[in-house]
């Protein structure tokens, strides 16, 4: 469904936690997103490369990296939300309000094993 607007659903959700997050470095975006620096690191280099996001030094210590989202970034993510709130009403439709709800319960509790 996220086709149309060119990232892939991992994208998507990287470019909607640094929506949310403003500013953020790069361990903290690692922490809020539930996954390790490499692959962090791994994730943000196609959508520097595409100009939807930056990375700068932070000027709190050398090694440091703060993430943004450029306007680029932001037009793009306002496209692929369209989209994926099309998907979400689509699970919707085919799951039914119930069956979702049971379909958040259960990932909410997978989630928190981790």
């Amino acid at each position: 469904m996220l086709e149309p607007s060119g990232l892939k659903v991992t994208q998507y959700s990287l470019l909607r936690n640094l929506e949310w997050a403003k500013l953020v470095s790069m361990t903290e975006l690692a922490r809020i997103m539930r996954i390790d620096r490499t692959t962090l690191n791994r994730n943000i280099k196609p959508l520097v490369k595409a100009g939807l996001i930056e990375v700068n030094a932070s000027g709190e210590d050398s090694r440091s990296r703060n993430v943004t989202l450029t306007e680029a970034g932001k037009v793009t993510l306002a496209n692929a939300g369209v989209l994926w709130r099309e998907a979400q009403e689509a699970i919707e439709e085919y799951l039914g309000i119930e069956e979702l709800d049971t379909l958040r319960n259960l990932l909410s509790k997978l989630e928190a094993l981790v």
